[in-house]
């Protein structure tokens, strides 16, 4: 829930930063000039009626504390730390879920600080804070400050003379920047040449973004198991969609027709296995040019664009959903006649090959009434995935499924009589997969309302509808629900009986995740634990941040190594890899206590406050969310482009170890985190 205030906070504020730049705190710096080698920096925070200033040094996991870092300091050094002219109110907010200190009205921070050398004075810096009222946050502000030594006026005499300030060197003001760094961790920058930062602003630190793909490769670091997997996990998706499609109406009675009608063609059985071999390849070849058509339609950067853009993921979803209530019976999705007497005619007329190849189509045509939205479903999710090869490999798998039984029956033919007869049966398969796709369906609007921040779906308003999904299967499997081609079932078959009772043991263990269950068998579909409003686990993992530079910064201070988990709203895999491997109490202790975890989410669809114009391999690209900008700093920092994806870092933002990719092996997670600690102890000591 603090997350998403948080988020949720920054969204509405950012929406409202685009219409009027609205800063409710008027910072006012001022070197006061004492007559001493002390002097003393004031910071005042004027703050408007209704807003509040948040103190420094906050509990983590809360709003960002108001903190003064020092870039140049010279021919000073700093004096203790800043301390506030009043003392803060302290609150428990329920947004946060802690207790707080915040300031209103009017603050002054003081910072004292002792010249060492007035000819050499420089001090600059800046002050990050957050403000927040009773309905929103701002995002983190940073105001800059600079002083030189045209700002003093009263230099100390000793013993009757004006000091002499040609005794201070560069020693003095080295160890000026040291206590400096000692007391307030000065953040040194120093940009470096040829660095990808898409956004890089003056002074801020580039190095983080120098990549380290030849440092990873040494490291023995493989990236393309991930995107391996990707494509397996299609494949597998597109075969059980054929192996489906087999038990519909539509193709089941074409198994035994069509068999018999090649070896009744040719007296010679050995020519009727072949042509039925090349009949079921026909129909492979046929759905793969229909995946590598849309392949090409669509394109690399399209398809990946399609996994959480939400008028795409919508549109999704109202598709899946138009097809379960055509499998509910309330209408047939059918293509023009014309089309299916023209390939008949086509298989008439043609001999050899060509003929099996029209008769390949003539079947994908008449059957694609149930074929359709299995194939629907198949194409929508292997785009969702990213992979331009995905809806061939998918389209690949289903045609595999879908030719096997042709050819197996025609070399064993025998077979044919031990195959079910036709019958209502059929039916129901088809409603079951209604139902099925109808589930599917709400995975898709929860991509969308992840990505978009529109809070419409969380976690547990999805359990509900697949709970009701899977007791109305229930019931229908046991004949309570009938649709309109539904024959009247006058028993219940052992099959419907067990089938039933698996979907109802189904809802029954989805119940406990309205309380916060993990519900790891399906956690690769719900959103992510963190959307559950009343969440009575506390075993999950969260990172403390959402930001990659932000979070580099507060590593280095407390000297911990940093995970970097490169994720996505609509990863699968994700959700499996938080609610498979994350939750075991081993890898939770080792990720809260010895890292600092950053989470970039590469689909996130926030807008970037400046449309960013980057040149990436010879060909400009143009950044417009913050999802694109983490996806650039994933591709360009570390070569890899797949979900998800595990990097150890330093505090400059190298690899301690080599990357870790989806694998719910705890062991080897767990190998992988202390690698990386044990390098970084090695590093730093």
């Amino acid at each position: 829930m603090k997350r998403i205030f948080f988020s949720v906070c920054v969204f509405f504020s950012l929406l409202n930063m685009h219409a009027q730049v609205h800063d409710p705190v008027k910072w006012s710096f001022e070197l006061k000039d004492l007559p001493s080698a002390e002097k003393e920096i004031w910071m005042t925070a004027v703050i408007e009626k209704g807003w509040h200033l948040y103190d420094m040094n906050l509990p983590e996991n809360g709003p960002v504390s108001t903190s003064v870092s020092f870039e140049d300091l010279r021919g000073a050094e700093l004096i203790d730390k800043p301390v506030a002219s009043l003392p803060p109110s302290e609150v428990f907010d329920q947004a946060f879920n802690m207790q707080l200190r915040w300031y209103e009205n009017t603050v002054i921070f003081v910072q004292k600080i002792k010249v060492t050398d007035y000819r050499k004075f420089v001090v600059s810096g800046e002050v990050e804070y957050m403000v927040c009222n009773d309905e929103m946050c701002l995002p983190p502000e940073r105001v800059p400050f600079s002083f030189d030594r045209k700002n003093i006026k009263n230099i100390p005499e000793v013993g009757g003379a004006v000091a002499d300030t040609s005794v201070a060197d560069i020693s003095d003001e080295e160890s000026g920047r040291q206590a400096a760094h000692d007391k307030t961790s000065v953040t040194t920058v120093e940009p470096l040449p040829g660095s990808v930062r898409p956004d890089v602003a003056d002074g801020e630190d580039v190095s983080l973004w120098a990549p380290v793909i030849s440092e990873l490769r040494a490291l023995g670091d493989e990236t393309s198991s991930a995107m391996n997997r990707s494509f397996i996990y299609i494949f597998i998706a597109g075969f059980l969609g054929g192996l489906l499609a087999l038990l519909t109406p539509c193709v089941w009675p074409m198994i035994p027709m069509t068999v018999s009608f090649f070896l009744k063609r040719t007296k010679s059985r050995k020519k009727a296995v072949s042509d039925a071999l090349l009949y079921g390849l026909s129909i492979i070849v046929i759905y793969l040019a229909m995946g590598l058509l849309i392949t090409g339609i669509f394109g690399a950067g399209a398809l990946n664009g399609l996994s959480t853009n939400a008028a795409f993921n919508i549109i999704f979803f109202l598709l899946l959903v138009f097809f379960a209530v055509s499998f509910f019976g309330a209408f047939e999705l059918t293509l023009p006649s014309s089309w299916t007497n023209k390939m008949d005619r086509k298989a008439d007329m043609t001999t050899g090959f060509m003929s099996l190849f029209f008769m390949a189509f003539t079947l994908v045509l008449v059957s694609f009434s149930c074929t359709g939205p299995i194939i629907g479903a198949l194409l929508v999710e292997a785009a969702s995935q990213g992979n331009i090869t995905g809806p061939a490999v998918g389209m690949f798998g289903f045609a595999l499924a879908l030719a096997i039984p042709f050819a197996l029956f025609a070399v064993f033919p025998n077979m044919l009589q031990n195959m079910p007869k036709s019958g209502g049966w059929l039916n129901s398969v088809k409603v079951t997969l209604g139902f099925l796709e109808l589930a599917l369906a709400f995975k898709f609007l929860s991509v969308a309302d992840l990505a978009y921040g529109w809070g419409i779906l969380d976690r547990e308003v999805f359990i509900v509808f697949w709970i009701v999904i899977f007791v109305l299967l229930g019931f229908y499997l046991l004949g309570k629900i009938r649709f309109k081609h539904d024959s009247e079932l006058k028993y219940v078959s052992v099959t419907r009986l067990f089938m039933s009772a698996i979907s109802f043991a189904f809802a029954v263990y989805m119940t406990p995740g309205l309380w916060g269950a993990p519900l790891k068998a399906i956690s690769a579909f719900t959103p992510p634990l963190s959307t559950q409003d009343f969440n009575l686990y506390d075993n999950e993992v969260q990172a403390k941040f959402d930001d990659y530079e932000i979070g580099m910064k507060y590593a280095a201070k407390v000297r911990k190594p940093v995970l970097l988990d490169f994720s996505g709203y609509g990863c699968v895999n994700c959700r499996k890899m938080e609610a498979s491997v994350w939750t075991d109490p081993l890898v939770k202790q080792l990720i809260e206590k010895d890292f600092v975890l950053i989470t970039l989410m590469v689909d996130n669809r926030e807008k970037l406050p400046d449309v960013v114009e980057i040149e990436e391999n010879g060909k400009t690209r143009i950044l417009k969310t913050t999802g694109d900008k983490w996806s650039y700093l994933q591709r360009s920092k570390f070569g890899a482009n797949a979900q998800p994806y595990y990097v150890i870092l330093d505090n400059k933002g190298y690899p301690l170890s080599p990357s870790y990719a989806y694998d719910e092996n705890i062991s080897k997670y767990i190998r992988f985190l202390e690698n990386g600690r044990k390098q970084y102890r090695l590093k730093t000591e």
